[in-house]
């Protein structure tokens, strides 16, 4: 088989998981109700807040959930299965409920992101690729957020396929790039997929085939009068890249009395020449003219160069937005939080360490995120046990949980749940939003976060706080474990 060919994703999963199942089936667990979360510990790059995505890859995925006679024979020659096991497996299908946030949200640090209601197997089987797809996604959405605000309104397109970790690396992470605020990608099978604008003009072997660069830059326009954006950095950008291209616009562009055109810069001091570019553009008449610059950037070149004045109207960013080079892993986990006894009931569970990070917030639980009526603004999020309800009509203390002595009341707030129904008793409930409707969504939620959370460093700390419930079943927890 190779990866090309169509995969069966169900098989996408850490061997123990296949084990535990078994183990489980053996125990008799199988039919036993739990709940797992997703969350994480530390936002990237240091930064205020993370971007949610992913969501619809696990969508996709828990609707096609299944072992095919080709699998079940595989895991029969392990000789580690129980033919039992093997016998539920061909049967198999997604039967539980799932919670999630939805994608573009902003999202903090220890807050369930996704929680899973099921059967102890199938809620076990899910977990890597659950892990894979919301941390993927969300930690390059959360980057090219961090790009596209650097840019301060101008263009940020995705350039990194090439570079990505691996085809679906390059062809979702184009997708969550674009959930992060870019407007397009280079990434054509992910315009095809998901509908990311795809667009490009020409790379430097396109200027070396011809015998002049004006040759070159002249034939491109007569082929794209209305997409001609021209690299003028193959020789010499500021003696002959911009005069040729200039030239070339004179010559095909304006008898036709097309004005929109552009050109790329690839590298050299990028601030100094796109200076430079734009006073000899502008003297020619080419005031409309944009300028285009990549090569190597991230959000803190692309900071740097509009504070050395350089005239850029659109960033190609590539492999540090696709692989979030500075800090490419986002440390998402899947942990479980409660059982069901034989009686329904709900019954908390903790994982304890010395690393108090690492400490779990137990239960089935709601997440609410608390709005300053006046202004709009987020103020912090707020987790309680499933069965608790906020009273916007009263007041709200909030503490924080790791020191309990911080505390703030807060008055005039509205109180809404972050998570929505995803899957109910293994049916799709939740209305997909289209990609385009997700970008505008993120816009507008970042929009709510005061700006001291959205600075790159030393971000103001977003407080995610427990209920005093919830908290003192933690607490209580953490005795019992003594």
């Amino acid at each position: 088989m190779r990866t090309e060919q169509k995969l069966n994703m169900t098989m996408l999963c850490d061997f123990y998981e296949l084990t535990m199942g078994n183990g489980y089936f053996q125990a008799g667990f199988q039919d036993r109700m739990t709940y797992f979360d997703v969350f994480f510990r530390d936002v990237p790059d240091k930064g205020g807040f993370a971007i949610c995505a992913g969501l619809d890859q696990l969508i996709e995925y828990i609707l096609d959930l299944h072992f095919d006679e080709e699998d079940i024979a595989y895991l029969r020659d392990r000789n580690l299965f129980s033919e039992e096991f093997l016998a539920y497996l061909k049967d198999f299908r997604f039967t539980g409920d799932i919670w999630a946030i939805p994608e573009g949200t902003p999202i903090f640090p220890q807050e369930p992101v996704v929680t899973v209601r099921a059967p102890a197997i199938q809620a076990q089987l899910i977990e890597t690729f659950t892990l894979l797809a919301i941390n993927h996604q969300s930690l390059i959405a959360t980057k090219a957020n961090r790009i596209v605000r650097a840019a301060q309104g101008r263009t940020v397109l995705e350039f990194g396929s090439r570079r990505a970790q691996g085809t679906d690396g390059a062809i979702t992470g184009a997708r969550a790039a674009y959930i992060g605020g870019c407007a397009g990608t280079a990434c054509t099978i992910s315009d095809q997929l998901y509908g990311v604008p795809a667009g490009g003009t020409m790379a430097h072997a396109w200027v070396q085939m011809f015998d002049t660069q004006y040759e070159a830059f002249e034939t491109y326009c007569k082929l794209y009068p209305n997409n001609a954006t021209l690299l003028v950095d193959t020789y010499n950008t500021l003696k002959s890249g911009v005069p040729d291209a200039i030239r070339a616009f004179d010559a095909v562009l304006k008898p036709l009395g097309i004005k929109k055109c552009g050109i790329r810069l690839d590298s050299g001091d990028i601030a100094y020449l796109t200076r430079k570019a734009r006073k000899m553009l502008d003297d020619a008449g080419w005031t409309e003219c944009r300028i285009s610059a990549s090569n190597s950037l991230d959000e803190y070149i692309i900071r740097d160069l509009l504070i050395q004045g350089a005239q850029i109207d659109m960033f190609g960013v590539g492999e540090r937005m696709i692989t979030a080079s500075s800090q490419p892993v986002f440390g998402g986990v899947y942990k479980l939080v409660a059982v069901e006894d034989k009686g329904g009931a709900v019954v908390p569970k903790i994982k304890v360490s010395e690393n108090v990070d690492k400490i779990t917030n137990p239960h089935f639980k709601k997440v609410y995120r608390i709005f300053d009526r006046a202004t709009g603004k987020a103020e912090a999020d707020y987790i309680t046990v499933w069965d608790e309800t906020v009273d916007e009509s009263r007041s709200l203390e909030l503490f924080d949980p790791r020191a309990t002595w911080k505390r703030k009341t807060y008055t005039g707030f509205t109180a809404k749940p972050l998570q929505v129904p995803i899957f109910q008793g293994g049916k799709l409930v939740y209305e997909r939003p289209g990609l385009t409707e997700i970008q505008d969504y993120c816009r507008t939620q970042v929009e709510t976060l005061w700006d001291e959370v959205k600075r790159f460093e030393n971000p103001h700390t977003y407080y995610v706080d427990l209920s005093q419930k919830l908290w003192d079943i933690k607490q209580g927890l953490l005795r019992q474990s003594e």
